[in-house]
């Protein structure tokens, strides 16, 4: 089934992301978090892959497990980092081929050495590119990417939605956000995105924290802010594993919650391939899932 179509039938739709082993690594430990997650009842599952596509081929590999031997619904990451027309219709030939009809599109982090402009003389060099050369294929379903706080490279808010609606103008089916902590700046972010125009679904990104080096490091990348409640969870516990490892499950929770009083259109779970952790966070909101699929 097209993601797009997910959308149209159901609220909320819950969601998580998975990434491949480092290029020459065992895929077995994509088997055992699949494992660990298909009980879970997600309504699709999205495979990213590392910078400069350097896991690309195991994405492919992995949305076709997904799909075909889990049978849950895949979402294929592709970015414009290496990404040329002919690479492109070479991978979506791919993806049809394993039964996957749904694709991500993101610019994708420079990797390093590699300046901006030549990324802007590049085929595509926006998502809104890849995103326009999808649509060619009536039997997909494209997803784009958005920041609730702003993308680190773009000067204001408006002008972040001003490129977003590029994207949802070039096609983009739904959006999901990248991380966020303040739920207030997701409903600012949401009411700025409506009044633009943004009408296609939006599934909030929650990525729940288990340890302080992982959290920093995120914020450094997302531009997410961190609220005065988290920082103190970090403060207090950054030394005692297991003691953050319960806070961030219960503070992701708590998010979660809130999101789904306000009416999100879907919850997506950065799962970081821990599977233990996204069990309990979804173990966690139960009956509140099961009340809202009732209605």
């Amino acid at each position: 089934m097209l993601i797009k179509d997910i959308f149209n039938q159901k609220k909320p739709v819950i969601s998580f992301e998975i990434f491949p082993p480092k290029k020459y690594s065992n895929i077995d430990v994509i088997y055992s978090t699949l494992e660990a997650l298909k009980d879970l009842r997600p309504d699709f599952i999205s495979v990213t892959y590392g910078a400069a596509g350097s896991t690309r081929d195991k994405t492919v590999e992995i949305a076709s497990i997904i799909k075909n031997k889990y049978d849950i619904e895949a979402l294929a990451h592709l970015t414009c980092i290496g990404l040329d027309q002919e690479g492109l219709d070479k991978i979506i030939g791919e993806l049809i081929k394993n039964n996957v009809r749904n694709v991500m599109a993101l610019r994708g982090d420079l990797p390093e050495g590699m300046d901006k402009k030549e990324l802007d003389s590049s085929s595509f060099a926006h998502a809104s590119d890849i995103i326009a050369s999808i649509k060619k294929h009536e039997d997909f379903s494209t997803g784009g990417a958005c920041y609730p706080e702003v993308h680190p490279e773009c000067e204001s808010l408006d002008k972040d939605i001003e490129n977003l609606k590029l994207k949802v103008d070039s096609g983009a089916d739904f959006l999901v956000t990248q991380l966020f902590f303040d739920n207030d700046k997701f409903y600012n972010f949401m009411d700025k995105a409506r009044k633009a125009g943004i009408n296609v679904p939006i599934s909030a990104g929650i990525m729940p924290v288990t340890n302080k080096k992982q959290v920093e490091r995120m914020i450094s990348l997302s531009n997410a802010t961190l609220p005065s409640k988290f920082r103190r969870i970090l403060d207090k516990y950054e030394n005692d594993g297991e003691a953050l490892k319960e806070a961030g499950i219960v503070y992701a929770t708590e998010q979660i919650i809130d999101l789904l009083s306000w009416g999100i259109d879907g919850i997506h779970l950065y799962t970081m391939n821990r599977p233990e952790t996204c069990r309990k966070i979804i173990n966690n909101i139960t009956s509140i899932r099961e009340s809202l699929e009732r209605k």
